[in-house]
């Protein structure tokens, strides 16, 4: 018997943003899974008569194949009618209520995989709920103490040891409990979950070339040397701290797994400009597979026709992959040289976007 095909959930999103359009856009492939949009029914039979788009919605228990030309849809209903572009509050907790759906069956193993399109943070929060992110909010209903939000996509792989703090606030928020948290996390899940043997990551000092030894700063010195030390004992292959305005040319001639920055716009910009239109957000460290796409509901492109079907799209294939390669048990081996981080060859797998 051929294995039975993952069942993904994708949640749909701000019903006034580019989500349904997407959601709608995915109908006229096929792909190879169990796919369940997590959404109003009517909203998304509502956005495809607006985008002139014919398609067969099924809304009943059993989740088929997906297939082009139809769309299997768990209908969670919208508080008020929705128009394409206009925000509306009374929404919010509709789009929440796709969160905890989604969440609640990958916990109880209905779902292998969860792929998010774009929530509006600023609206959910203007309604009254205290929500900074799909990646806070995850952690939180799961149970999950720590998670990395790492982002994949032109080649690169970028974790962040930190994500929406200030820039003032965070040299104070690399510590070294910090960073084993962060760097376990990317580690296993790169082994448990990418199925990556032994994992490679390069990490970014936090000052301008590294620290230029202890003379722009001692993080390196004090907190990131000695942590990354400490780490390489475990057997992890750890290169850094490196100056982060060479890192990224230096993996052309030494590939690695996985980059880790210590600040949002340390990592993402080089990533953002390589991947723009195809980029992929997942959330590393939870007990369960979250992909997303990497950009905003797009309000102004909602409706129109005009949205990017591609970030969705290699969401969704990461979600699978991720969800064939997580049986790999975990099981790190010291490095030949001891501390690992001096060695030029990739210790990727060969499918690495990065090795």
């Amino acid at each position: 018997m051929p294995p039975e095909l993952p069942v993904i959930a994708l949640t749909a999103g701000e019903p006034a943003g580019v989500g349904p359009d997407l959601c709608i856009a995915l109908s006229r492939q096929s792909l190879p899974c169990r796919l369940s949009v997590l959404g109003d029914a009517d909203v998304l039979r509502a956005r495809a008569n607006q985008l002139g788009i014919t398609l067969d919605l099924i809304t009943g228990e059993a989740i088929p194949e997906h297939r082009a030309g139809t769309l299997h849809v768990h209908h969670i209903p919208v508080a008020v009618p929705v128009n394409a572009g206009i925000l509306d509050l009374r929404n919010s907790a509709h789009v929440l209520a796709m969160l905890d759906a989604a969440l609640g069956g990958c916990m109880n193993g209905a779902y292998q995989a969860m792929v998010t399109a774009p929530v509006h943070k600023g609206i959910i929060n203007d309604a009254g709920f205290a929500f900074t992110g799909h990646t806070e909010y995850l952690a939180d209903h799961s149970g999950t103490s720590r998670v990395v939000m790492m982002l994949a996509g032109g080649g690169l792989r970028v974790a962040l040891a930190t994500t929406h703090l200030p820039l003032r606030e965070v040299a104070d928020a690399i510590t070294p409990t910090l960073l084993i948290e962060v760097v376990r996390i990317v580690h296993a899940d790169l082994h448990g979950k990418f199925g990556i043997i032994r994992p490679r990551i390069l990490v970014a000092g936090l000052n301008p070339h590294a620290g230029e030894a202890g003379h722009l700063g001692r993080e390196e010195i004090d907190v990131i040397e000695p942590t990354l030390k400490r780490l390489r004992a475990e057997g992890m292959d750890l290169v850094g701290p490196l100056p982060a305005d060479t890192l990224f040319s230096r993996i052309r001639h030494h590939p690695c797994d996985a980059v880790l920055a210590m600040y949002h716009d340390q990592g993402l910009p080089v990533l953002k400009y390589a991947s723009f239109g195809s980029g992929v957000n997942v959330t590393l460290g939870l007990p369960f597979i979250r992909t997303s796409v990497d950009h905003g509901t797009a309000l102004d492109l909602a409706g129109t026709g005009r949205a990017d079907l591609g970030s969705l799209l290699a969401a969704i294939e990461m979600a699978l992959e991720m969800a064939a390669k997580r049986s790999l048990p975990f099981s790190p081996t010291p490095p030949p040289d001891g501390e690992g981080g001096e060695r030029d060859a990739p210790q990727g797998d060969s499918n690495s976007p990065m090795g």
